[in-house]
């Protein structure tokens, strides 16, 4: 009985010490990633995003701190006409041209109430 016990906690420590061991790794991951230590602007966030959705060229043309963490704005192009307006969230980015445009609205009214909208026949 005395060898199993001895057993047990040998196995109790060896695990002890791989759990820390994973923990140790994911830490590095995640500094090295920058997902603990570095946290990009809400701007450069919505750049990034709206140059996914749209093309390398795309640039902010106006953007307005929303609520929490959103933001609203106008997209274009370097050099060209303006573009669609956009609300950018950390995990997410709706554009004034997606078919969700009830979704858009509605969600614009509640994060940037007092959004700037452009005149009629413009997008």
């Amino acid at each position: 009985m005395a060898r199993r016990a001895i057993r047990t906690e040998r196995l109790i420590a060896v695990l002890g010490g791989a759990v820390l061991l994973l923990g140790v790794v994911l830490f590095f991951v995640f500094v090295r990633n920058g997902s603990i230590l570095e946290t990009s602007s809400a701007s450069d966030r919505a750049l990034r995003q709206l140059r996914d959705h749209l093309g390398p060229n795309t640039e902010i043309h106006y953007l307005e701190v929303g609520k929490g963490r959103a933001v609203c704005g106008y997209a274009g192009t370097r050099g060209g006409s303006g573009g669609p307006a956009f609300i950018s969230r950390p995990n997410r980015i709706l554009l004034e041209t997606d078919p969700l445009k009830a979704e858009f609205k509605e969600m614009l009214s509640d994060v940037c109430p007092g959004f700037m909208t452009p005149p009629p026949g413009v997008y």
